[in-house]
């Protein structure tokens, strides 16, 4: 899969503003995105450490499924050491750069990408899902564990499958507080590019037919810990 990247990454935290500055208009999120994909990939990247130093090992892992399966049907990876500080905010240029050699590696040309962290649901409104949907051109959303900014009404989350809330900072609706199994905590999503909420949350809830998380997020989450340990070793 060829993803050209038409910009040199920040080497400190001025540089990296002022590219998400530039950036953020580029990203559509009205959509609509794909009706009916058929290969949807997980993208992950797990850290050596407590992921905050400089320097420290990363893997990246790409696992695209087949949605009429629920199949992984290609997985990539890539490890690299981190060169940009962690800095909270900024955290897409940690895993950029290995992401992207990820997703070069990719023989298949995914119908929608599913990252771990978010994209409108982020203090500038660009977050990694944002960011990747640029530079790749696809179809893309944030699926996170944990909430970054933003809050919703927890009354109006109700305990099963499939209710949701909106995600609400500074009286902007930036994404959506999922909950894809009864009883279980919510998922996070946000758009990145070229999806809007509703298509995106759909197809979560579609990939996460028995866990919290979706498929995509789980084999991704799984394969980059694996690699990371190999790297290790």
């Amino acid at each position: 899969m060829r993803v050209d990247v038409p910009h040199a990454w920040p080497r400190d935290e001025g540089e990296a503003l002022a590219l998400q500055d530039r950036l953020r208009p580029l990203a559509d999120h009205r959509g609509p995105g794909p009706a009916a994909p058929r290969l949807v990939a997980g993208l992950d990247v797990a850290y050596a450490g407590d992921g905050r130093g400089t320097g420290d090992r990363v893997a990246a892992a790409v696992v695209v499924v087949d949605t009429a399966e629920l199949r992984v049907v290609e997985r990539t990876t890539a490890t690299a050491a981190t060169g940009f500080p962690y800095v909270p905010g900024l955290f897409a240029f940690r895993e950029l750069p290995v992401l992207v050699e990820a997703l070069r590696r990719l023989e298949a040309v995914p119908d929608l990408l599913l990252c771990d962290g978010h994209g409108l649901a982020h203090p500038r409104r660009f977050g990694l899902a944002c960011h990747l949907g640029v530079l790749t051109g696809l179809p893309t959303a944030g699926v996170a564990k944990t909430p970054f900014i933003g809050s919703y009404d927890p009354d109006a989350l109700g305990p099963g499958r499939g209710s949701h809330a909106d995600l609400v900072d500074g009286g902007e609706t930036v994404g959506r507080a999922l909950r894809t199994q009864d009883g279980v905590k919510p998922v996070y999503v946000s758009t990145g590019h070229l999806v809007d909420l509703d298509t995106a949350c759909a197809h979560v809830l579609a990939l996460a037919p028995r866990f919290r998380l979706p498929e995509t997020t789980r084999e991704a989450d799984r394969l980059s810990r694996t690699v990371l340990a190999a790297a290790g070793a």
